[in-house]
């Protein structure tokens, strides 16, 4: 039941048009159409534009990194005002939105990445806003890169964005990593998984630094918490051990196996020629397991420097699926003509 899974580990930087990245430039040719979405949109806010995201994401990085009483708000007034000015968004465009590149994957990066016949880079984009899956819709593109000419240096930016800067990745530079993972305890057949249920009672968590208190340790605060009411942290846990720390891989990755978050597992099939689809990419909302650390690098479990900003090596990226969560996204393994499948796990 093992399956190969690269992990793209995004890391803020960045990245050229000749480089794998996430939320980096596409080496896209000057005489090809800029894709654009005409699909009806649902977002409970009135969007806001790329620039507004920008300044804002600048904005609070600079007050996380600055001292501040822990007691006061990290903006100060004149900053809170601004703030709500860009957050309170424009009128919905009516005219087709361009899309914004996610990610730039040279198949040369990502061992076991395949494409169509003589295509060697794969491009993905998406309309940056709520649609009927509530779920950004996102477009593939394949191509060979020494085919592509003169290049388009400025690509169209979308004029309407999720209101949270949700869908907006941050650039990043990626550092591949092939592992290998298993199946979500509910894909493994019932006498396997009671048997990794009961040996994972025996395993013992791993342990999380202090300092993972900022911003991201979730986990860490959990268990504090409940040292201080006297309970076992780990009462309860022991029984997922097996999903939690040697399953399904967290973070931005190619292949592997789906972790099933939203309902039993299932076979997905193609609209056009029934064939059951397969995971090609996962966009997840960070790069921790928010349980343990067992997935994370040993170079961000040490502690930092200097003042941590807004973004961390566990959310270089800065996408939010849903409420966390992730986006998977399948492909037909016929034909690569064939729609792909967009799906919140």
């Amino acid at each position: 039941m093992a399956k190969q899974a690269v992990r793209l580990h995004p890391r803020e930087g960045l990245p050229t048009v000749h480089e794998s990245s996430v939320g980096g430039p596409l080496l896209w040719p000057a005489d090809e159409t800029w894709p654009t979405c005409a699909e009806e949109h649902h977002n409970a806010h009135p969007p806001v534009s790329l620039d507004d995201i920008r300044n804002m994401r600048a904005m609070l990085d600079a007050a996380w990194r600055r001292p501040h009483d822990p007691r006061e708000f990290r903006l100060n007034p004149e900053e809170r005002a601004h703030f709500a000015t860009l957050r309170a968004g424009h009128p919905a465009h009516t005219e087709p939105n361009a899309l914004l590149p996610v990610a730039q994957l040279y198949l040369r990066d990502v061992p076991g990445l395949a494409g169509p016949e003589g295509d060697d880079l794969l491009q993905v984009l998406w309309c940056p806003l709520d649609h009927d899956n509530e779920l950004p819709a996102a477009r593939l593109v394949w191509r060979n890169a020494a085919s592509v000419g003169t290049l388009l240096t400025d690509p169209p930016e979308p004029a309407d964005v999720q209101y949270y800067g949700s869908y907006v990745p941050a650039p990043c530079v990626l550092h591949p990593e092939v592992v290998t993972e298993y199946p979500a305890p509910h894909e493994l057949p019932e006498e396997l998984a009671d048997r990794l249920y009961a040996w994972g009672e025996e395993q013992e968590l791993p342990d999380c630094p202090a300092w993972h208190n900022h911003p991201e340790g979730l986990s860490c605060r959990v268990r504090d918490a409940e040292d201080e009411e006297g309970e076992d942290p780990e009462a309860g846990l022991g029984g997922p051990y097996y999903e939690r720390e040697l399953s399904v891989a967290p973070g931005w990755k190619v292949g592997g196996w789906v972790p099933w978050m939203h309902g039993d597992p299932r076979p997905l099939h193609c609209d056009a020629c029934n064939a059951r689809y397969k995971p090609l990419f996962t966009i997840d909302s960070g790069e921790s397991s928010g349980w343990s650390n067992t997935w994370t690098p040993l170079v961000d479990l040490e502690k930092p420097s200097g003042p941590i900003g807004l973004r961390t090596p566990a959310d270089a990226p800065m996408v939010k699926i849903g409420r966390g969560h992730r986006m998977q996204i399948y492909v037909c393994p016929t034909s690569f003509d064939h729609p792909h499948l967009e799906v919140m796990q």
